[in-house]
């Protein structure tokens, strides 16, 4: 038997009492802080906002608000519900954060309190009218377990050395992963440098057709919600696509001009940030105007051939974007140079690169899949040594 094991069976063997969390915290919100107000008052002291990157850092002012140990929280916004542990600093917050603070530390651990949030606060997050929230008088209602604190300490130095563990492996891993991306781009670009004996085509005469797309009115219920894949630019990201996050109806599909394009095409984003991206789709599917999508003539070329090259022009292709938007244009695509050696060794190139990538950006297989599975490996341990019984009526519960 574990030590948390002999805690539980000792203080609470019977399960825990369960209270709302504004009977635990006292629950406070931040101020309004402009990037004009961070720029006048530029100084040394954190404030975090609702972004969940650098650790909610929105920058750095010359006085804080808050010195205690604390648990933030996002209030609105797509990270709404995301909680930080803080201690040992000096703070503040800005308008779309909330803070917590432990007002009776004989009966709750705050780095506890921070764990057992990271599970359930997702629950509560409000996503209606596309704006998630998680306000404070929802925040008050959450139910948390009063474990006796001997098992909330013994949790939080398990979760804390897992949490280590866990970060140290990750980021083994993740180097490895940069140093493989590294070697997958030298091979690439190796195995993509040909002699002047190799013919040199391009894009468009190496397709049989090319697509484009359409955006069916957005105001109108009826053309979304279907069972069309219907693929944004965004989306492609150097990748096989198998499904996309959106689909339309057959009644968008008439009366706009997206169009359904044949599986296994070199789709190429045109427009703005993401301009000489490429994907190739693994389904039939249709697409927004900002793709740029080329059926290539099995006679002339191997499609994933094509794909790989595409790829390694990325930056080339979107420096020659136009206007404002530097946004590149069919024209564009078909007219670009491609080297075109026999097929068979097109095929040899494909079967080395596509190994390379699968181990670079596979999510199912290769390093991407390493590192998510010690994600979903720690999210599991800490959920289920974060689950605890409801005290009933007449039982042993909690002591100190």
């Amino acid at each position: 038997m574990s030590r948390l094991e002999e805690l539980i069976a000792e203080l609470c063997p019977d399960g825990v009492e369960y209270k709302f969390l504004s009977d635990i915290c006292d629950i406070t919100r931040g101020r309004v802080m402009s990037k004009e107000y961070l720029r006048d008052n530029a100084g040394e002291y954190p404030v975090y906002s609702s972004q969940t990157a650098n650790n909610g850092i929105f920058g750095f002012i010359d006085n804080y608000d808050y010195d205690c140990e604390s648990i933030t929280w996002t209030t609105d916004g797509a990270n709404a519900g995301s909680v930080f542990y803080r201690v040992n600093e000096k703070f503040s917050i800005t308008n779309v954060c909330g803070l917590l603070r432990v007002i009776d530390h004989n009966i709750m651990n705050t780095k506890f309190l921070y764990y057992y949030l990271q599970i359930v606060t997702k629950d509560y997050v409000n996503s209606g009218m596309g704006n998630p929230k998680l306000m404070s008088n929802v925040m008050a209602r959450v139910l948390i377990p009063l474990t006796p604190l001997p098992v909330q300490r013994e949790i939080v130095r398990i979760l804390d050395n897992f949490t280590e563990l866990t970060a140290e492996l990750t980021a083994e891993l993740t180097a490895e992963l940069t140093a493989r991306e590294k070697q997958y781009e030298y091979y690439r670009n190796h195995l993509l440098t040909f002699g002047d004996d190799v013919t040199i085509s391009t894009l468009g005469e190496i397709s049989i057709k090319t697509y484009s797309g359409g955006t069916p009115l957005a105001n109108n219920a009826e053309y979304y919600g279907g069972d069309i894949p219907w693929l944004r630019t965004q989306e492609v990201r150097f990748v096989d696509i198998y499904d996309t996050e959106m689909r339309i109806t057959p009644a968008a599909l008439k009366n706009s001009a997206a169009r359904w394009i044949p599986e296994n095409c070199v789709i190429v984003a045109i427009s703005g940030a993401t301009a000489g991206r490429s994907a190739i789709n693994k389904i039939p599917l249709t697409t927004n105007q900002h793709c740029c999508c080329l059926e290539i003539n099995p006679q002339k070329a191997h499609y994933r051939y094509v794909f790989h090259w595409v790829s390694s022009q990325y930056q080339k292709l979107k420096a020659l974007g136009q206007g404002a938007r530097s946004d590149l244009n069919s024209g564009i695509i078909k007219g670009y140079p491609i080297p075109i050696p026999s097929l068979k060794e097109q095929t040899r190139i494909v079967a080395i690169l596509d190994r390379f990538d699968a181990l670079c950006n596979d999510l199912t297989s290769g390093l991407p899949a390493e590192i998510e599975a010690r994600r979903k490996q720690y999210e599991y341990y800490r959920d289920k040594l974060l689950t605890f019984p409801a005290l009933p009526e007449g039982g042993k519960g909690a002591t100190a």
